[in-house]
């Protein structure tokens, strides 16, 4: 199955994290970037967490994704 790519703004809407989260998460290898350049780079819904939400409608942030092996969280 192809990949899902989304630009970091749907990225954040989806996991319930701020974009500097989704940047982060590519920075240390946990997620993927595809595309370079300001603009144009996309992220693989697959790979992402979706948010939920609780009983009272409250935004429960997905899971972060795990760190390659080897190397710990920044």
């Amino acid at each position: 199955m192809p990949p899902f790519l989304v630009p970091e703004e749907l990225a954040a809407v989806w996991t319930g994290r701020p974009a500097s989260t989704i940047r982060r998460w590519a920075a240390e290898g946990r997620i993927h970037r595809h595309g370079h350049g300001r603009g144009n780079v996309r992220y693989d819904l697959a790979e992402l967490h979706a948010k939920t939400e609780d009983d009272d409608g409250n935004v429960i942030p997905g899971k972060a994704p795990a760190m390659p092996s080897g190397l710990a969280a920044a």
